[in-house]
């Protein structure tokens, strides 16, 4: 099969509904050529079937990042399917209720919300680094932790932590030739956005700033801007935030 990513094996993690950014990247990257494996947390049977809309029907293996065994057996669970890993995208986040109370908030959910959001990046891409002898490609999502937005309170402090430990990983992983970037997406109607209290107000932000438009219900440009650095395209780019959000993030005040 011909494609950006012919013969890629790519391991995808958070695919909860077709309408989710990583259901997307998994349905382009198939599309280019690759071999997608996808994670499930909770509901593997939710994730499963899924999975079977997908161009392509992928293996669903379970993946809780708060959990040291599940990531310690994560390389021998996907050899199982493949021989190993090519490119690894994390679209994993999640805050607690609590979190999105800025000034209220504890510990315990802001650490829940750092812990998965953004330490994940960390655990998951070492987990698969024995999959990845010869290098290969993380790629993250992130929502733009340059500004304090709206409602997104300690989520979003969760979002500039996971942008720093991309740049953290790039650094100390680029010797092994492990690229690792983010996509930023601006706000898509997906079920984790349901869980974010106030969301429609911080997504009116994109219907009158985004110069070249966004759909809040289309994440397939954020899926190909994922696609787009798992692949060979970006060789040297690492360290790096793509912004795929209808230019939105370089509008001043």
């Amino acid at each position: 099969m011909s494609g950006i990513l012919a013969g890629k094996r790519i391991l995808v993690t958070g695919v909860i509904t077709d309408g989710s950014i990583a259901f997307h990247a998994a349905k382009v990257a198939q599309e280019e050529g690759a071999e997608v494996v996808l994670t499930g947390f909770g509901r593997l049977s939710l994730v499963e079937r899924i999975a079977k809309r997908l161009p392509k029907p992928a293996p669903v293996i379970e993946l809780d990042v708060q959990n040291q065994e599940h990531l310690d057996s994560l390389a021998g669970r996907v050899r199982e399917h493949v021989d190993g890993l090519d490119g690894v995208v994390h679209s994993i986040a999640f805050g607690p209720q609590g979190a999105f109370n800025f000034l209220e908030a504890d510990w315990e959910d802001v650490g829940t919300a750092v812990h998965v959001s953004a330490y994940s990046l960390k655990s998951l891409t070492t987990a698969c680094l024995p999959l990845m002898p010869n290098g290969g490609s993380v790629v993250g999502l992130t929502f733009d932790a340059q500004v304090a937005w709206p409602k997104y309170d300690w989520m979003g402090v969760a979002k500039a932590a996971l942008e720093s430990t991309n740049r953290y990983l790039a650094r100390d992983l680029g010797e092994k030739n492990v690229r690792c970037n983010l996509v930023s997406a601006g706000p898509i109607k997906s079920m984790a956005a349901k869980s974010i209290p106030g969301f429609e107000e911080l997504a009116d932000v994109w219907n009158h700033r985004a110069p070249i438009g966004w759909d809040l219900t289309d994440p397939d440009p954020a899926g190909r801007g994922v696609v787009g650095l798992l692949s060979d395209f970006f060789p040297r780019t690492t360290g790096e935030i793509v912004h795929v959000d209808g230019g939105v993030h370089m509008m001043g005040a």
